[in-house]
């Protein structure tokens, strides 16, 4: 297990909690560690911690700050191969997942030391206008104050550092509040921060329940919420966190369109690779595959002659692609909804059942409107194919879902990508590639009910600046 102080980092040390709680591999249900358990109590001091140093925090010189990114990005190339087997062994996600995640984090924090010498303003023309003669007009970018980030369960370091290294970069200071199924490896990552700060209590964790997450998000001197999970949760937090703003990367069901141009054996590829990495337990994985009449019954029949690659098991395996969710309650719930779809009319073309306790690879037909398989995020090893007569009807059931993070068009034709570019209603379309393609220094969010703001270093730190307008009279 990593190496770092009992309890939780609040202010500039540790702090013991009276609760703990045991952390366990979702695939043996054998114990992967013991957390620390926070309070609403610890979630306010943390707070209050974060407030007495913001401005220290945002006079830090630039300098400082790059190269505190930067270290927290050798540290994690150095530790990289712990950090894996912990992912694997917290979120049961397999291994090839969580090697993803870990090289993922690291680009990261790399690209979030490159924006700390871009964060600046501009010249304003005052004499626009008569009043203006004679004035100077520029602005500046100021950091936004304390942010609360709170990152979902499957990336857990990846999610956390889309939080902390953006704060860090706009001279913000930040408390991070983890998934209470996966704090093991976000604990060692702040305390890996915490140790090379200058500023140690500029990064803190709180971990606990909806209580903890309350206080912090409702609490009125922080400047920013920053939040990665479900619709519902997210909804709920931009309304108690009013007036606060909030960053809002939510759920998604992502499409797919097949178009009758498209290289089938791509994109049956791609629902292979696309919709079962992390046991199906991505937002932008595919879920809806939209599938032109006159290729529908090829393609179909090679995805489903390839099904048997993927490879459901021991996510320590390296071969592994398919494990267990991450606990039975969410297992449940798919195989429930598969259930329901089915007898609303779906039909089941592979899959459904249980495999060693997890769920195999599931490919479903016909799958109707107004079945959670087809409206909602599954997050799950299931795949819903619809025929539809043309490209037209494809997009228009991509925009009727209330969802709209990422979608893709497999198609040869330039004509048909900028057809998906301009009208397709998500916050990123992928052509002939999976939807879950994601460069971790590209504007990432949704719209609708996928949220509201944009992640990547870049982005992030601009929604975590304000700027500051001078006006000088010489």
């Amino acid at each position: 297990m990593p190496d770092h102080p009992a309890g939780l980092p609040i202010g500039a040390g540790w702090i013991s909690t009276v609760d703990t709680a045991e952390v366990v591999f979702p695939y043996d249900g054998t114990v992967a560690g013991v957390a620390p358990v926070g309070t609403a109590e610890l979630a306010t001091r943390a707070i209050d911690e974060a407030v007495a140093v913001a401005r220290e925090v945002a006079a830090l010189p630039s300098r400082d700050r790059r190269t505190l990114l930067n270290g927290v990005a050798a540290a994690l190339r150095e530790h990289r191969d712990e950090f894996e087997r912990l992912l694997v062994l917290e979120t049961g996600k397999p291994l090839v997942d969580c090697r993803v995640e870990v090289a993922r984090t690291i680009v990261t924090w790399e690209a979030a030391a490159e924006e700390v010498s871009r964060l600046h303003g501009e010249t304003v023309p005052l004499d626009l206008l008569p009043s203006g003669d004679g004035l100077v007009g520029f602005w500046k970018r100021k950091p936004i104050g304390v942010v609360v980030g709170i990152a979902g369960f499957n990336y857990p370091v990846l999610l956390a550092s889309h939080k902390i290294a953006p704060a860090i970069a706009a001279g913000c200071p930040v408390v991070l509040k983890p998934a209470p199924q996966t704090p093991l490896a976000t604990l060692w990552l702040v305390h890996l921060v915490r140790s090379l700060a200058p500023v140690p209590a500029m990064v803190q964790l709180v971990t606990g329940d909806a209580a903890v997450g309350s206080a912090l998000v409702t609490d009125r001197r922080i400047g920013a919420v920053s939040f990665t999970g479900s619709a519902a949760v997210g909804h709920r937090i931009a309304r108690d966190a009013a007036p606060t703003k909030t960053l809002l990367e939510l759920g998604s069901n992502a499409a797919l369109v097949v178009a009758e141009d498209a290289d089938l054996d791509a994109a049956a590829d791609a629902v292979l690779r696309g919709g079962f990495y992390a046991s199906g337990q991505a937002c932008i994985s595919v879920q809806r595959v939209l599938v032109v009449a006159p290729v529908a019954e090829e393609f179909t029949a090679k995805v489903l002659a390839r099904l048997a690659e993927v490879t459901v098991g021991d996510p320590r395996l390296e071969a592994t692609r398919v494990s267990k969710l991450i606990d039975r309650r969410s297992t449940e719930r798919v195989r429930e909804w598969v259930d329901k779809a089915i007898a609303a009319g779906a039909r089941l073309l592979a899959g459904g059942g249980l495999r060693d306790g997890a769920l195999e690879p599931t490919v479903l037909a016909d799958v109707p409107d107004g079945a959670e398989c087809w409206d909602e995020e599954v997050f799950g090893p299931v795949v819903c194919v619809r025929t539809v007569s043309d490209v037209d009807e494809a997009f228009a059931a991509v925009n009727a879902s209330r969802y709209g993070l990422h979608a893709s068009v497999y198609s040869r034709s330039l004509n048909t990508a900028l057809r998906a570019l301009d009208e397709l209603e998500v916050g990123g379309v992928v052509v002939n590639e999976v939807p879950g393609f994601r460069s971790d220094t590209m504007p990432y969010g949704g719209v609708k009910d996928s949220g509201i703001g944009r992640e990547g270093p870049r982005f992030a730190v601009e929604e975590l600046t304000v700027t500051r307008m001078a006006v000088l009279r010489p």
